[in-house]
C-alpha cells in the first residue's frame, strides 16, 4: 500500500517552516511530497534544503486549488492521496486510522479526521470540523460548525460516520476513485471543489466518511481570509456551480429558490455594512449565468455516469432557516430523523 501525502503550497514559506515539521515526524511510511503553484517567494528553496526526503512537484502556473492538485496529483503514483492544506499541525497516528477505514469497506473512497483550530485547540475549525452535511437546498455545513458558529469539541462528535462531503484541507482518497471521478473540477479554482467531488463520488454509490480517530489542527484562511469578499464571491458562485452539476431534479425552480436565500445573505451584508460582501453575492450570480452554457454540458456527462446515487449526508431541511429563524447553532440539536 502506497500512500501519498501531497501539501500544495502558493507563497507559504511561512508554514512550511512552520508545519512540515509535525507531517515529517507523524508521517512515517508515507511518501510526503510538496506541490508548488508557481510561488515568488522562497518556499521551494525552502523544501529543498531543509527536507531532501520530500518530493517536490513544479507546477507551471498558479492555477488555484483543483488545478494544482490536478496537475500535481496526474505526476504521483499511490493507493492512497492525502490532500493537506499547508496550514496544519497533524498529530500522532493521524494517518492509520484514516486508511483503516478506508481500507475496511471498498465503497468507501474518501475520509476526513477531526479537524480542530490551531489557535484555539479545544474548537472545531470552520474548513470541515468533524465532517460535512448538505442541506435541501445544498447549503454545505458541518457536524460542529453551522454557517460562522464553531462548537467546543466536547468528544460529541468522537465516532466514525458517513457524510455527504470531506473537506479538501484534509482529504483522504482513493487515487483510482479521484482520477476516475476527473478529479477536482478547475473552473471552481478554489473553496467547495472537494463538494463538488465528493457530490460526483456519491452518484456512483460511494460512501464518505468521517473518522473521529485522526485529529488535526488548522489554522484556516491561510491562503485567503475568511473576511476576504474574493472568499465570498468564490464560495457564492461555487455553490451554484455544484448545484448545476449535480442536482438531479427540476434545477430552474432550485436555481430561483437560491436566488430568493442568497439575496437574503446579501441583505445581512448590507445591513452590517458589509458592502464589498454584498457585491461579491452579486457578482457570483453573475458569474453563474456566464457560465450556464458549460455547467449544462457537465450535468450531462454526469448524469450520464450516474448509477446508485447514495443521499447519506443529506438534510430534508433547510440549514438557513434554522441557524437565522429557529436559533439553532449546534449540530447535535438537529433532529437524526431529518437526516437521509
Amino acid at each position: 500500500m502506497k500512500i501519498a501525502v501531497v501539501i500544495l503550497n502558493y507563497n507559504g514559506r511561512s508554514f512550511l517552516e512552520k508545519f512540515l515539521p509535525s507531517v515529517v515526524e507523524h508521517s512515517i511510511g508515507s511518501e510526503i511530497y510538496v506541490a508548488d503553484n508557481a510561488s515568488t517567494d522562497d518556499s521551494v528553496q525552502f523544501v529543498q534544503s531543509n527536507y531532501p526526503q520530500i518530493k517536490l512537484v513544479i507546477n507551471k502556473e498558479n492555477g488555484g486549488f483543483a488545478k494544482g492538485y490536478n496537475d500535481s496529483l496526474k505526476l504521483i503514483t499511490a493507493d492512497y492521496y492525502v490532500l493537506l492544506n499547508s496550514d496544519i499541525e497533524v498529530t500522532e497516528n493521524w494517518i492509520k486510522p484514516c486508511i483503516d477505514l478506508l481500507e475496511s469497506d471498498n465503497e468507501i473512497v474518501a475520509v476526513q479526521p477531526k479537524i480542530l483550530a490551531y489557535n484555539n485547540k479545544t474548537k472545531f475549525e470552520h474548513a470541515g470540523a468533524a465532517g460535512g452535511f448538505l442541506d435541501k437546498d445544498f447549503y454545505p455545513f458541518c457536524q460542529g460548525r453551522i454557517f460562522e458558529f464553531t462548537e467546543e469539541d466536547n468528544g460529541q462528535y468522537n465516532q466514525n460516520r458517513e457524510v455527504f462531503w470531506a473537506t479538501g484541507a484534509c482529504l483522504f482518497i482513493r487515487s483510482d476513485a479521484y482520477h476516475k471521478a476527473g478529479g477536482l473540477d478547475e473552473d471552481f479554482f478554489a473553496h467547495m471543489e472537494e463538494i463538488d467531488l465528493c457530490w460526483r463520488l456519491k452518484s456512483q454509490g460511494h460512501k464518505i466518511f468521517y473518522c473521529s480517530d485522526s485529529v488535526i489542527y488548522h489554522v484556516g484562511g491561510g491562503t485567503l481570509s475568511y473576511i476576504n469578499p474574493r472568499k465570498t464571491f468564490l464560495n457564492f458562485r461555487n455553490s451554484l456551480f455544484m448545484i448545476a452539476k449535480n442536482y438531479d431534479g427540476l434545477l430552474f425552480f432550485k436555481i430561483c429558490k437560491r436566488l430568493i436565500l442568497d439575496g437574503f445573505a446579501g441583505s445581512l451584508f448590507l445591513i452590517k455594512f458589509q458592502f464589498n460582501h454584498f457585491w461579491a453575492v452579486l457578482k457570483a450570480h453573475f458569474a453563474f449565468y456566464a457560465n450556464l452554457s458549460k455547467l449544462v454540458k457537465k450535468r450531462k456527462l454526469i448524469k450520464a455516469t450516474r448509477t446508485n446515487f447514495n443521499s447519506v449526508g443529506l438534510y430534508k431541511k433547510n440549514i438557513v432557516v434554522k441557524k437565522f429563524i429557529s436559533g439553532i447553532t449546534k449540530f447535535s440539536d438537529l433532529r437524526k430523523e431529518d437526516f437521509c
